[in-house]
């Protein structure tokens, strides 16, 4: 952390760790919550277009959170980038805070869905960028952030063969693999992608430099998947 010109506090991404242990008590996912801290780093300080000022800016970038059983590095992350009070932090999931064990677009401030339940939110990302497009908004990025495991669910592959042909260039997907899915992949993770005409990269998924180049890569007329490996859930 640091004091900035004019007094405010400006928290940088060494600050996470201590922002994430101000949350405390149980079913609190610890797993999918630090799988993420990375990827929702990179993407909040270096690729997002979108600020707390700029939330409800019609031209602003989407960020859909479909991992959201887990939400504790997501937080962190929006506390550190102003979204929302750091004195939120400690009461996370208790009977009167705003945040949840699962993220509420109501209650939350810059969190675009409520999620939690695994295999919506690239669905959702779909309807977005459908929407955009149809509004003539060319500017604005939808990214969703998945879990590997949400790639059991027949709702993301839906998702995932449509948009390759509908060529939704503005949708993008992380995929944080942290080999906890079910089912195996035939090629790996990128290849269901790549094989529904999406663009694709493999990355390690704690690589910041790795992880900005993947997520900022040309893809022009295909949307646009990072798989970002992690070290597995049970090791």
């Amino acid at each position: 952390m640091t004091i900035t010109a004019d007094g405010l506090r400006a928290y940088g991404y060494d600050d996470l760790p201590g922002l994430m242990s101000l949350m405390t008590g149980d079913e609190k996912h610890g797993p999918a919550a630090t799988s993420t801290l990375d990827v929702l780093w990179v993407l909040y300080d270096r690729v997002l277009r979108v600020t707390p000022e700029l939330r409800d800016d019609t031209g602003r970038d989407r960020f859909l959170l479909s991992k959201g059983h887990g939400p504790m590095a997501y937080y962190a992350v929006l506390a550190a980038k102003g979204f929302l009070p750091v004195d939120w932090l400690p009461g996370f999931g208790s009977y009167d805070s705003p945040l949840g064990h699962h993220p509420d677009r109501v209650l939350v401030p810059g969190a675009e869905i409520a999620s939690g339940s695994l295999g919506h939110g690239l669905p959702i990302g779909v309807g977005s960028a459908l929407g955009l497009r149809a509004q003539g908004l060319s500017g604005p990025a939808v990214w969703v952030l998945i879990g590997d495991a949400e790639l059991d669910e027949g709702s993301n592959h839906e998702a995932i063969a449509f948009a390759g042909p509908a060529g939704l260039e503005r949708l993008h997907t992380v995929v944080v693999d942290n080999s906890s899915a079910s089912h195996a992949l035939p090629g790996g993770i990128a290849a269901r992608f790549e094989a529904a005409g999406w663009s694709a990269v493999t990355v390690d998924g704690r690589d910041h430099e790795a992880l900005y180049a993947a997520c900022t890569a040309a893809h022009p007329g295909r949307p646009h998947v990072v798989v970002a490996r992690v070290e597995p859930k049970n090791a």
